[in-house]
């Protein structure tokens, strides 16, 4: 039986201010987001203005990924112990001075150092932003309230490319830092004001310090193995032998935790199997918006010969229909169910996917576009009632845990979707070019006829990911509907 009876009735939040609420999350999660993105199109900028070069500035992004990803489940376990609001201002506090002080960096290993400050304070606000609108809404209007956060992420990932290029135009790069200046204190003051913050057996808890470090250990070393793996091999020998200690890492730390009384990740959650598979479609989902993410700037650029300006708007056309559709959908699952309408959405971007498939050289733009649309709309309606879904199959002193949890199964898949997919988009076009006695050995290199089999090859891949992920919903359905008639 669900638990969402347990939390039927909201927190009270001062005069009825759960809007507020949500408005003060939102501030949070919106930068977090943006941030996430923001900084790519300063790339470029960057490598000039602080003298660096293109090895070295990747890690501006990757010191705030490889944070945002190996430190969730430990900030969001500390919500559960600390409370959620506390934690959740005190990451927004961290989030609004290291922005202050990366928009100040004077040098590129300054930069790098504030950025993974900046990641810690957005951990704890990815961790703990959906778990804390859980509690302010009541489970009636879940759906509604996580489709809202939900198109708050899409809105930060669109708008992140070209509000950088916009605010870099204007005043420089220093500025993509500095704007969050104003937003982060303003939303620490609307959060303090109307969020309460929740009491549970879990703050009476210690904390499992022991699994924290295992954990971040492992998810360090699988990030960063991953990512190695993309540029020398999975075959070379530090990415084996990072793969390995995250290996060896994930089965200390499931031996820590099964061991323990208050262990920091409750294995007995993932009893649950509407839980756990609800967290695996979720990874699947996000392989494939990885690889979207990763794949379609070559075609955009190197077969249609877009400018990055232009391809940069069509690639927002995605997360844009997504940030729209995801608080309908969210309300669509207060009404009939988050499983119907998860399975809708994953049965839409399983068609997309196969219509990815057949780009071609010569499309036009309004050919691509309606092509792309299908995913962001099918995103919109998986991401909110899966996530209401995952939340409502948890009492509520490991909710934090668990939108940890949720945020780690993004971030999961997009690691391992962005070298998987990567690697499948190179082969398939390396190969094709050779067939077609291309001299090629880099992507960049190769012929458009090339990059386009390339292209099909991984989104044919890709429809079969999403067709595996609808298929476990589609089951999850039965059995819930089985589950509910049997009560």
């Amino acid at each position: 039986m669900s638990r969402d009876g347990a939390r039927s009735q909201p927190l009270p939040t001062p005069r009825n201010g759960k809007w507020w609420a949500m408005l003060g999350v939102g501030l949070g999660v919106l930068m977090f987001t943006l941030d996430t993105s923001i900084v790519n199109i300063a790339l470029p900028t960057l490598v000039q203005v602080l003298q660096t070069d293109f090895a070295t500035i990747q890690w501006v992004v990757l010191s705030y990924l490889l944070v945002l990803t190996a430190v969730v489940l430990g900030a969001a376990r500390l919500g559960d112990i600390m409370g959620k609001k506390r934690l959740y201002m005190g990451g927004l506090a961290l989030f609004t001075l290291s922005s202050l002080l990366c928009g100040l960096s004077p040098s590129v290993g300054w930069l790098i150092a504030f950025r993974t400050l900046q990641g810690m304070g957005a951990v704890m606000i990815s961790a703990l932003g959906a778990a804390i609108v859980t509690e302010v809404f009541p489970s009636s209007e879940r759906g509604r309230a996580l489709g809202i956060i939900g198109a708050t992420v899409s809105l930060g990932i669109a708008l992140g490319p070209s509000v950088g290029g916009v605010l870099i135009g204007l005043s420089g790069w220093r500025s993509i830092f500095l704007v969050n200046v104003p937003i982060g204190i303003f939303a620490l003051f609307v959060v303090a004001r109307n969020v309460t913050d929740s009491r549970s057996a879990a703050q009476k808890q210690p904390f499992d310090w022991l699994g924290a470090i295992l954990m971040t250990a492992t998810l360090i070393c699988f990030s960063l193995g991953m990512t190695n793996g993309q540029y020398q091999g999975f075959g070379s020998f530090r990415t084996v032998i990072l793969l390995a200690i995250a290996a060896a890492g994930f089965i200390g730390f499931i031996a820590v935790e099964a061991r323990l009384k208050h262990p920091m990740l409750d294995l007995k959650l993932f009893r649950n199997l509407y839980f756990s598979l609800s967290l695996l479609t979720g990874v699947l989902v996000f392989v494939v918006i990885a690889g979207l993410l990763l794949i379609v700037p070559f075609f955009l650029e190197l077969v249609l010969n877009l400018s990055t300006q232009q391809a940069g708007l069509l690639m927002a056309v995605s997360p844009i229909l997504s940030g729209i559709v995801a608080p309908f959908a969210g309300l669509l699952s207060d009404r009939f169910g988050s499983r119907l309408i998860t399975l809708a959405g994953l049965l839409i971007m399983t068609i997309a996917c196969l219509l990815m498939s057949t780009l071609y050289v010569g499309m036009t733009e309004l050919e691509y576009v309606l092509r792309v649309a299908p995913i962001g709309i099918g995103l919109g309606m998986f991401q909110s009632p899966n996530n209401s879904a995952i939340l409502g199959e948890v009492p509520p002193e490991r909710l934090g845990i668990a939108s940890g949890l949720l945020s780690l199964s993004r971030t999961l898949g997009q690691t391992i979707g962005l070298p998987v997919m990567g690697a499948i988009f190179s082969v398939l076009t390396l190969s094709h070019a050779l067939g077609v006695q291309s001299a090629a050995t880099d992507i960049t290199n190769a012929p458009p006829e090339a990059i386009v089999a390339g292209v099909q090859g991984a989104f044919h891949v890709a429809t079969v990911i999403m067709l595996a992920a609808a298929t476990l919903v589609a089951g999850l359905w039965q059995m819930e509907r089985r589950r509910q008639q049997s009560v």
